[in-house]
């Protein structure tokens, strides 16, 4: 299992007591960190993935995303010769 990786300038917190349902939780960025942070982990693609997981506690948690996907070497466009039409 990977090293659990906390974006730098970004916090999530639960909802308030009495908070209407459709709230889910409030997200506070601290600007020039959080734009490091990501300059910093952006994939090949320019993305940043991040992930909101609920803790042993209960409370939730923002974390950088560093699955990847297998390269299996081929180019995803391999052709079965046993088809048999």
């Amino acid at each position: 299992m990977s090293e659990t990786i906390f974006p730098d300038g970004a916090r999530f917190w639960m909802p308030n007591k009495g908070a209407p349902d459709f709230v889910k939780g409030k997200i506070s960025i601290k600007v020039d960190e959080f734009a490091s942070f990501l300059q910093e982990n952006a994939g090949d693609d320019g993305q940043v993935n991040l992930d909101l997981n609920a803790g042993k506690s209960g409370n939730w948690y923002l974390k950088l995303d560093t699955w990847k996907p297998e390269n299996k070497g081929g180019s995803g466009n391999a052709v079965d010769s046993d088809i048999p039409f």
